[in-house]
């Protein structure tokens, strides 16, 4: 049965004290919620937070991720963060794909299967991202266009190596724009992924897939996006750093 997710994304947000006050603060309201062993909150600070935030959280209860990671194991690649790094000081989730990082960074489809495959071999839970453009959408080739990114990256993975990943469907139209996808878009596009997750790997694991929305997701939709039945969560971005907003979307899980 696959799980439901809340996963806080910070992006380049927060001073050290400042993250490490919202994080004991995440964790001690996860805590008490007490939820379900079918439900999960991540949390993804930035690099330089990880090993404090680490010593600061529960975490049985709350899994902490990072952001991105190189796509390279080792060597001479200044300003680069290794997935063994990672997975050295307890990181259990890495955020790989974000619109951000394909947009501003370059990230091609075979960078982020490099990447994929290096946080699996290092045991970590990819999170993996893909969206459409606001132009592919007013196109109607929005389909297509999450259709060819699976098929580039997580659909080159044996069945075994893609049980591990969690897919967050982003429309980069609605990424910080204040613009929603209505609950009928999300659902219409959360349950075409599983489609295409089926036809490649089967229903079993189609169903076992957990499918997050991100996109200006916030306490006042929250619910209305999480009650659809292909949608098993979200990729919270600045609602993420309000701790009121937070555990009020992780509430309507």
């Amino acid at each position: 049965m696959r799980k439901k997710i809340v996963a806080g994304n910070w992006k380049m947000n927060t001073t050290l004290a400042e993250g490490i006050a919202l994080a004991k603060e995440v964790s001690s309201f996860v805590t008490e919620a007490n939820l379900n062993s079918d439900k999960g909150v991540v949390i993804a600070p930035p690099f330089i937070h990880l090993t404090e935030i680490l010593k600061n959280v529960n975490t049985d209860k709350i899994c902490v991720a990072a952001q991105n990671c190189a796509a390279d194991e080792n060597g001479a690649f200044t300003g680069e963060v290794s997935a063994s790094m990672l997975q050295n000081i307890g990181v259990k989730a890495v955020i790989l794909g974000h619109s951000e990082r394909r947009m501003y960074y370059n990230e091609t489809s075979l960078t982020l299967l490099k990447k994929v495959q290096l946080v699996l071999k290092y045991q970590m839970k990819p999170i993996f991202c893909i969206g459409e453009l606001l132009s592919e959408r007013e196109k109607n080739i929005h389909f297509d266009v999450i259709k060819q990114q699976l098929h580039e990256t997580v659909f080159t993975l044996t069945a075994d190596d893609y049980s591990k990943i969690i897919i967050a469907y982003e429309p980069v139209w609605a990424i910080g724009t204040g613009v929603t996808a209505s609950p009928e878009q999300a659902q219409e596009m959360h349950a075409y992924i599983r489609s295409l997750i089926a036809e490649k790997f089967g229903a079993t694991a189609a169903d076992n897939t957990t499918l997050l929305y991100g996109g200006s997701c916030k306490a006042s939709n929250a619910k209305e996006l999480f009650d659809n039945k292909d949608v098993d969560g979200g990729l919270i971005g600045g609602a993420s750093l309000k701790m009121s907003e937070f555990s009020a979307i992780i509430s309507a899980m």
